[in-house]
């Protein structure tokens, strides 16, 4: 008899936050699967202490800046030549900081641009160089946010990196799916990590009053008012890297409690 052998998994941004809780599931799909896991972060800190953490054949670990093309393409060559596919790529690696359009100050505007870049460039610049190991029946998952849904004062650049990552999950859907390749984006609400954290404590400044009347705001925003957790998110990308979501494609999941219905 034959073993088919498990998914090979690409998880970038697996150092913190949502990464971190990725990975411990996919970490645990890959076991019980037979597949391989690659966490890629910029930090080698967090990034080893999270491998040793996880402590299993199944899951091995790149640091990579995913804003150097140099850096992508030798990170694409190592897995071409160690894994020769890559079925399920989880663009997850991104960034989040404050841009009010009054910011008078010189680097402004190379701020802005920053952000775009690493929410949205380095994205396509990933699955652009692992494009040759991404088969029939590939997923590619994207992270968006329900802020790439509406508008949010002082947030320009991120609501309008993930407002991109929308349209260029829809747009390469349509582009890899005469290849079988499936791209999809998940969009999930406010979860309880540092970065929204340190988001939601400048929302509290920029209004003058405190970070808990400002969790209150939000949760009364959600059907469920509770404030999401990192594992929160996991069932869902799972989903959409398995087969059982083989007809998904072009989709943009938003996982909020019901802040955003859409």
């Amino acid at each position: 008899m034959t073993t088919t052998p498990g998914p090979r998994v690409v998880l970038t941004g697996a150092a913190g936050g949502i990464g971190r809780a990725l990975a411990q599931a996919f970490a645990r799909t890959c076991a019980a699967q037979g597949g391989r896991l690659l966490l890629v972060d910029r930090e080698a800190a967090p990034l080893q202490a999270l491998v040793a953490e996880l402590d299993s054949p199944q899951v091995h670990s790149a640091v990579c800046d995913l804003g150097s093309d140099e850096a992508v393409a030798a990170l694409a060559a190592s897995l071409a030549q160690g894994w020769g596919g890559v079925d399920v790529l989880i663009n997850n690696a991104g960034t989040e900081y404050p841009t009010p359009l009054d910011d008078a100050a010189p680097q402004a505007n190379a701020r802005w641009a920053a952000l775009l870049d690493n929410n949205v460039t380095s994205m396509l610049r990933l699955t652009r160089a692992l494009l040759p190991l991404l088969g029939e029946g590939a997923s590619v998952i994207n992270q968006s946010s329900i802020w790439g849904r509406i508008g949010v004062a002082g947030f320009s650049a991120y609501s309008a990196s993930k407002h991109a990552v929308v349209g260029l999950t829809r747009s390469l859907a349509f582009e890899l799916g005469p290849r079988g390749i499936r791209v999809n984006a998940v969009c999930p609400g406010w979860v309880r990590t540092a970065a929204a954290m340190r988001s939601l404590s400048a929302m509290a400044q920029e209004r003058g009053c405190t970070e808990a009347e400002v969790e209150r705001e939000i949760l009364a925003r959600q059907a469920v008012p509770q404030m999401l957790e990192p594992a929160d998110l996991a069932g869902v990308f799972l989903f959409l890297a398995s087969p059982a979501s083989r007809a998904l494609t072009g989709q943009c999941l938003s996982v909020s409690h019901g802040e955003v219905m859409a």
